[in-house]
């Protein structure tokens, strides 16, 4: 049995990895889930949520919380999830995607990371570096990369 570690950047692909991991793995050999977001420090936008119901700082609304659309995003991944019935819990962490993601699978001992991909160009990747990517090249373990459905 093994630990597994879902990331969300709060977008519909991470949720298609969430639903993707779930069609592959045989819910009796995962022990535990764990899903996170990460918050990127002094953001100048608010962390991507497609779930979400923020709006934007300045309107009649209730200004955007980093904090809270992230919350809300790891709950949306976990309620997919805990009908496979391991233990799931949600994390939110400020810093570096990718390092925390990393960071976190070794704090869990996981055994497998879920991460989906936006799709970005080469170009994108060349001058920025994608998350996935990164998570890929240091986790310490298998990690499934889910790209989204055209």
């Amino acid at each position: 049995m093994t630990n597994v570690l879902i990331a969300t950047d709060g977008s519909e692909q991470s949720l298609e990895a969430a639903r993707y991991m779930r069609s592959i793995v045989s819910a009796a050999s995962i022990k535990k889930i764990t899903v996170i977001a990460v918050i990127r420090p002094l953001a100048a936008v608010p962390f991507v949520s497609d779930f979400g119901e923020g709006h934007p700082p300045g309107t009649t609304h209730e200004p955007v919380s980093f904090r809270r659309e992230a919350q809300e995003a790891v709950e949306r991944i976990a309620a997919e999830v805990r009908d496979l019935d391991p233990e799931v819990s949600t994390l939110v962490w400020s810093g570096s995607p990718a390092e925390e993601i990393v960071r976190a699978a070794r704090e869990i001992d996981a055994g497998l990371i879920v991460i989906s991909s936006r799709g970005s160009g080469v170009v994108d990747t060349v001058l920025m570096g994608s998350v996935a990517h990164r998570v890929l090249h240091y986790a310490h373990c298998p990690v499934l990369v889910v790209r989204p459905t055209r």
